[in-house]
């Protein structure tokens, strides 16, 4: 573009539209937060077709890992492998910089076992940004967003704090901790969404002006200390597991070397300095206004609710191979920090520990999630969705899930095709987005195997296969990771028939192997369905039963074990989510007068009007709704139809 003189105001006046139009920026889709929420609503969006913005506080903390140098875990798990079935990035990426691989509970059964890595902070934050970079629908500004621009009733973009406009048919909030952030240190505080970063305050103001109701709650993070400080040698370490499980079926090896855990824990001079001195404490001091995760307290929290206890775990995590920084899971507090420094050092091991940063806690704004639909769209402005912290909740693998669904959902409201909802019985992600909308929570919601009644179905072994149909009709997975994904359910399917239907005679060679992991020997004829079935054999044991069980991948055998071992409760399970389809089958009308209603307390009556559930299953599961209350509304619905 040229120069030219200006030769009276017209020409002033043409500038100055021009350059007012040039700050207009106008996208389908824009995402605001670039944590692991907004990156998978960013991505999954760009993917599906859609002209995609990201706006970011600061370009260098995209995907950053504030807390845990570590994704994945017990629940955590199979969210990140769900994500990883619907075309997210998260498990690749977690599996490419990962520098230790573990599976937890494997003492157990299936439905709880949790792939974890340890993740070098650094690389993983790299990688992210990297991808999100090269895509050619989806493009990234550094912007602190104050407003949104709201048009009769739909959301139709937002403003900046340089008055720059971006229009969009969807927008997506992921915003993590940094609605009117607030960090306490002992009696300090100050504004900032993460320690030394920017809080944003004129966009929660405005969402208040709009008319959400917004909670508040605080979280935390633990001090980094130097390695080189630590004498690792009192301490219990912990490796990897030999053979690594990989979060994505498309990593076929390790891609960094691998690093060791070390566990230590608290003892008495540790809860000495902490109680003498709590009132230091902002959580205990007043100062902190926010509820506090109940299942991630903080050390002086477990300290005082816990005074039965005369130590706490502390694991030592390494923040990735090129850095001295040590993650001290466990010693996450918010005294002053001259009183960390002698908690620290009260710790075994951690003598002459230095701490290279301080903990500190951190509460902020959050938005009551049964103000949602089951889309992550919000009731009261249409376009307008919501992923991660902003929605009640707490961890990465959460905040990805629901980035993920949201992505997807506001993608297909401007293409007009049906809202993506995956139903407690198809997925974890599933799971959660109920648990919110339809029960809200009043602490950090974190995702727990427990709260899955069907998690025998809902493995993370199993997730591609679950969702695969899912994936493949939106178009997020390849066709040729679709027909793998075929080929091996035919390959269990056949399996597990030939396995019912081969007998196996009482041979010697068969007799033995039985005997080595414990069965009795066989004395006539047995099917290898029912051999398997028996306790202490296993896919090692039919190696030497069954001589085709050696030829097939373990993807396939994995599958086939646990559908024989399992069958008896998976078929149970099935049963009962029959019967959840048919409650599910009994819709209620969105215009319905929950007043008119008959027979139920104003408790429920009052909840049934502020949550509107969809159908009797998602009424039977609001918090309070009792059997009479489900009856009378049921027998309601049936006189009204």
């Amino acid at each position: 573009m040229g120069f030219c003189l200006l030769r009276d105001c017209k020409d002033l006046m043409i500038l100055v539209i021009c350059v007012r139009d040039c700050l207009n920026y106008i996208y389908e889709v824009i995402v605001v937060g670039a944590g692991h929420a907004g990156v998978e609503a960013a991505l999954v969006s760009a993917n599906l077709g859609c002209r995609t913005l990201l706006l970011t506080i600061s370009m260098d903390t995209i995907a950053a890992m504030p807390c845990s140098p570590s994704i994945g875990g017990i629940a955590k798990g199979q969210l990140v492998k769900e994500i990883d079935a619907l075309g997210g990035i998260m498990a690749k990426v977690a599996d490419q910089t990962a520098i230790q691989f573990r599976v937890l509970n494997t003492s157990k059964g299936p439905a709880v076992h949790g792939t974890r890595t340890q993740n070098d902070r650094h690389l993983y934050h790299t990688a992210v940004k990297s991808i999100l970079e090269r895509h050619p629908d989806l493009d990234i500004r550094q912007a602190m967003v104050e407003r949104l621009i709201v048009e009769d009733g739909r959301v139709a973009g937002l403003i900046d704090n340089f008055d720059n406009h971006y229009h969009a048919k969807a927008v997506v909030l992921a915003t993590g901790t940094f609605l009117h952030g607030l960090i306490h240190i002992g009696k300090r505080s100050f504004p900032a969404g993460r320690a030394w970063e920017f809080s944003s305050d004129a966009l929660a103001d405005d969402l208040k002006r709009l008319g959400f109701q917004m909670g508040r709650f605080k979280t935390g993070t633990p001090p980094r200390l130097k390695r080189s400080s630590i004498d690792f040698s009192s301490m219990k370490r912990q490796d990897g597991d030999d053979v690594p499980g990989f979060f994505s079926s498309a990593t076929t090896e390790v891609m960094l070397p691998q690093r060791s855990c070390y566990i230590t824990g608290t003892n008495e001079n540790t809860h000495k300095v902490i109680a003498e001195n709590i009132k230091l404490s902002p959580l205990y001091s007043g100062a902190i206004k926010g509820t506090p995760a109940r299942y991630c307290p903080s050390l002086e929290d477990k300290v005082m609710k816990f005074q039965d206890r005369d130590s706490h775990q502390v694991v030592l995590e390494p923040e990735g191979l090129e850095t001295e920084e040590i993650y001290a899971s466990g010693l996450g507090n918010s005294f002053p920090p001259e009183f960390q420094w002698k908690i620290v050092r009260s710790v075994k091991g951690l003598e002459d520990a230095e701490i290279i940063r301080h903990s500190y806690a951190i509460e902020y704004d959050y938005c009551l999630p049964t103000q949602f639909f089951h889309t992550l769209e919000t009731r009261l402005i249409k376009g307008l969705y919501m992923a991660g912290q902003i929605n009640g909740t707490s961890g990465y693998e959460e905040a990805a899930a629901q980035g993920i669904w949201a992505g997807i959902n506001a993608a297909l409201k401007i293409k007009e095709m049906p809202p993506f909802v995956l139903d407690r019985y198809e997925a974890y992600m599933g799971v959660m987005v109920d648990d919110l909308i339809t029960k809200g929570t009043d602490v950090p919601y974190r995702m727990f195997t427990s709260r899955a009644e069907y998690r025998l179905l809902l493995r993370e072994d199993n997730a591609e296969y679950r969702l695969m149909d899912k994936a493949q009709k939106l178009g997020l997975i390849d066709k040729a990771r679709y027909d793998r994904l075929t080929e091996e359910l035919l390959q269990i399917r056949e399996n597990i028939e030939r396995m019912e239907k081969v007998y196996i005679k009482p041979y010697e060679k068969i007799n033995k192997a039985l005997v080595k992991f414990g069965s009795s020997p066989i004395h006539e004829a047995a099917s290898l369905a029912n051999l398997l079935r028996r306790p202490g054999i296993n896919g090692k044991a039919m190696e030497l039963i069954d001589p085709e069980w050696p030829c097939l991948d373990p993807r396939v055998t994995r599958q086939v074990e646990i559908e024989i071992k399992y069958e008896g409760y998976l078929k149970k399970q099935l049963h009962d989510i029959e019967q959840l389809k048919d409650m599910d089958r009994v819709k209620i009308p969105c215009d319905l007068d929950f007043d008119q209603v008959p027979g139920i307390s104003n408790e429920i009556r009052e909840k049934l009007n502020c949550i509107r559930p969809v159908s009797l299953a998602q009424a039977s599961r609001i918090a309070g709704m009792t059997p009479a209350g489900l009856s009378v509304l049921m027998l309601f619905l049936k006189g009204r139809h």
